[in-house]
């Protein structure tokens, strides 16, 4: 049977802009971790980025121009690379500056913002999504790093999500990607210099689960993928769960008490220990779906059994 563990609700984040949708945490050195808050609000168009103290849970907020999808730490001190709206640029934690260096995401549709993304050497791959959940009319990018230039792989995406970019038997490069109205984990091949993927491969199917996937990431060996449930009704916990890649099969669940609407997961060190760490929301719930979800919105953190030996092609942009 596969194990279940059940994660602990952290004190942050602590006001209710904040709560309404985390997403994207990222581990950075040991005890800290950055995370982005996507909306402030069901009626907000701006966002932020948080610099979180996993020790003292002392958290930063830094102010966006608008809903962040994604934040990676850049090799340049105090430096991110943020998916904001329908733009990439470069946030500066320390100085507050915004320096946009891409525009024309989803150029050709309407009402759609920048979701999920991934950091792979000097490149991204991310993803856009409806904001009424509805169309396929969704981008899936890439932004090569050598030429920097914005390539569109797919679109007929309508809430782009969960990303992880694996080595492929032939010396290649897969991109594990989840488009959450597909309850579907597909693995393509990626070849970044033709800005090309190949035929799209179902690694786990979620049909029929009352919760969608949403972000995820890879097992430091590369042989599972983490993958955080959105459930968007009341329920008594959510769910983020491990699953074998080469199988399918479920390999360990953890439940968060009071918080249906898992968001992300990240593995992060804390005083050396490597912990697992959840974003959840309130998006979609009301006052009344709030009051009987009474952790909905928090962080979570718990134990995880891993070999921490090899970890994830890369963590960081290279810029």
């Amino acid at each position: 049977m596969p194990d279940v563990r059940e994660a602990q609700p952290l004190a942050v984040p602590d006001s209710d802009a904040l709560r309404f949708l985390p997403e994207g945490p990222i581990p950075l050195q040991d005890g800290y971790c950055s995370w982005v808050g996507i909306q402030h609000g069901a009626d907000s168009t701006s966002g932020s980025l948080n610099l979180l103290n996993l020790s003292t849970l002392e958290n930063h907020c830094h102010h966006l121009p608008g809903r962040p999808g994604f934040a990676f730490p850049c090799q340049t001190p105090d430096k991110f690379v943020v998916g904001c709206e329908r733009t990439l640029g470069f946030f500066n934690v320390k100085t507050q500056a915004w320096d946009p260096f891409c525009d024309g995401v989803d150029a050709d549709v309407t009402n759609t913002i920048i979701n999920d993304g991934i950091c792979y050497e000097d490149n991204l791959i991310f993803g856009t999504k409806d904001l009424e959940f509805a169309t396929k009319k969704a981008g899936l990018y890439l932004f090569r790093g050598s030429d920097q230039k914005l390539i569109r792989l797919r679109d007929d995406q309508v809430c782009s999500n969960g990303k992880a970019i694996l080595p492929s038997d032939d010396g290649g490069l897969r991109l594990i990607d989840i488009d959450t109205p597909t309850r579907q984990v597909v693995s393509y091949s990626l070849d970044v210099a033709s800005a090309s993927l190949g035929p799209a491969e179902v690694l786990i199917d979620f049909a029929g689960d009352p919760a969608l996937p949403d972000g995820a990431i890879l097992t430091p060996d590369g042989s599972g993928l983490i993958v955080a449930m959105f459930r968007p009704e009341v329920a008594a916990c959510g769910e983020t769960r491990w699953y074998d890649l080469a199988s399918g099969e479920l390999q360990c669940t953890w439940q968060t008490p009071g918080s249906p609407q898992n968001t992300c997961p990240a593995l992060v060190r804390v005083e050396g220990v490597l912990k697992l760490l959840i974003t959840t929301a309130v998006e979609n719930l009301t006052p009344e779906d709030q009051q009987r979800c009474p952790n909905a919105g928090q962080l979570f953190i718990a134990d995880i059994d891993v070999d921490d030996r090899g970890g994830p092609l890369t963590d960081s942009y290279q810029a």
